[in-house]
């Protein structure tokens, strides 16, 4: 019984191929001309910053904690609501008038649903962050 290799070559280039190739060079040949020596050490400088600072972002617990906890489903959807929110809010306050202050407007603004709502998940995220803080510091972390 004898074995054969089968070599297999390489599929033809066609010219669209090659076409595609050259126009890659091209545009590198573009870009390392269009930068200017400034631009380049610029650039430089901006990678080594970028690296640097993924680098000590990866050495950081806490961040890295916090990534992994906004990698949830409810805290994504609690960021777009968030994001959402101060969106509407921003426009709302731009196009209302200026509170005249006092405490009828104070009552006012306290006996709306919306705010009490508010202030309830405020409340909410303070009483879990005090706590959160208390076994952070009890740990020694």
């Amino acid at each position: 019984m004898s074995t054969q290799t089968e070599t297999t070559s390489p599929p033809p280039i066609n010219e669209g191929d090659l076409q595609r190739l050259v126009e890659f060079a091209q545009l590198v040949t573009s870009a390392q001309d269009a930068l200017s020596d400034d631009m380049v050490n610029r650039l430089a400088s901006a990678l080594s910053e970028g690296i640097t600072l993924l680098d000590r972002l990866t050495r950081n617990e806490g961040f890295t904690h916090l990534l992994r906890e906004l990698d949830r489903a409810e805290n994504q959807r609690f960021l777009i609501c968030m994001s959402n929110a101060f969106t509407a809010a921003s426009r709302e306050l731009a196009a209302a008038p200026p509170s005249t202050g006092g405490i009828g407007g104070l009552i006012k603004l306290m006996s709306d649903p919306g705010t009490q709502e508010g202030l309830r998940l405020l409340a909410f995220v303070g009483a879990r962050m005090s706590k959160s803080l208390r076994e952070v510091h009890r740990r020694g972390i």
